[in-house]
């Protein structure tokens, strides 16, 4: 468990392959390069001026702009699973929602994210985790079809906080009520900033440790979950530590193992050494 691929994908980053994506003086994305020539069709709303790229103007306007920008580029195959759902355009600086922008498209102008993972575990008498429930992706999902996942995950729309979106995403993944997803403990947000085929991930992931008695089984609802594994702890962080997870979850899982104390020294020191650069202080209350 020396190699940890999720830790290199988290900050495989170019940022020289980008322009800044300001939106009336507030810094909120980037675009990339080669992509600039195709919004060249909207002189009046976008502007190249250095390494820059501007747009200003009245927020629902603008809004309004970017939705038509946006179902333009989807046309020309520059936007990529296309969900029909709106997420926040954050200032990333302070967090404060500016406006809204369909949630495949924030990767092609690499505006901030939000997710909400939960590790689901079973514990000992003593409270240490022994097993963790490990989600497999449908194939039909639109991005990492098939790989394996937290036993919670989930972007956080327009309008939710990542606490609500956990809640609602532990029914509709896991089939778990609000009551028993309340229970849930915050754990480290971790930032990332990777470049990926739909353009540039930058999220922050907001994890939770939810504990999962003995007995209860998860079930999938909305038919984004092949399946699930109650794996022994060893077989889970062998799955985080390799590429067949993703990487959010990945990120999520070793962080887990580290605040539960589940790994040996020095693989705990480095693993540690190396997170803290993607650990962010939660700017928005996580529950």
């Amino acid at each position: 468990m020396s190699d940890w691929p999720a830790l290199r994908a988290a900050r495989a980053h170019d940022a020289a392959a980008r322009v800044r994506f300001v939106l009336n003086g507030v810094p909120v994305g980037s675009v990339a390069r080669q992509h600039l020539a195709a919004l060249h069709a909207w002189p009046s709303l976008l502007q190249v001026q250095g390494d820059t790229l501007l747009m200003q103007g009245d927020i629902a306007a603008l809004q309004a702009a970017l939705h038509e920008i946006n179902t333009a580029l989807r046309l020309q195959g520059l936007i990529l699973a296309w969900r029909d759902e709106p997420f926040p355009l954050f200032d990333p600086v302070s967090l404060v929602p500016l406006a809204r922008m369909e949630r495949a498209a924030t990767r092609f102008w690499g505006t901030l994210t939000l997710g909400a993972h939960a590790t689901g575990y079973v514990a000992d008498a003593s409270g240490r985790p022994t097993h963790l429930w490990i989600a497999q992706r449908s194939m039909s999902k639109a991005t990492d079809p098939g790989k394996f996942d937290n036993l919670i995950g989930g972007g956080v729309p327009d309008g939710q906080a990542p606490w609500q979106t956990l809640l609602r995403e532990g029914w509709e993944e896991a089939g778990l009520d609000k009551a028993r997803v309340s229970s849930a403990q915050a754990g480290s947000v971790l930032a990332l900033r990777r470049d990926i085929p739909e353009g540039l991930q930058h999220e922050w992931l907001y994890s939770y440790d939810l504990v999962m008695p003995q007995g209860l089984v998860p079930h999938n609802q909305d038919g984004e979950v092949a399946g699930f594994e109650c794996l022994p702890v060893a077989d889970a962080l062998a799955l985080a530590a390799g590429s067949a997870m993703t990487v959010d979850a990945a990120l999520v899982t070793l962080d887990f193992a580290l605040r539960h104390a589940l790994l040996p020294q020095p693989t705990a020191h480095t693993l540690d050494a190396q997170l803290q650069g993607l650990r962010v202080a939660p700017g928005i209350q996580s529950n």
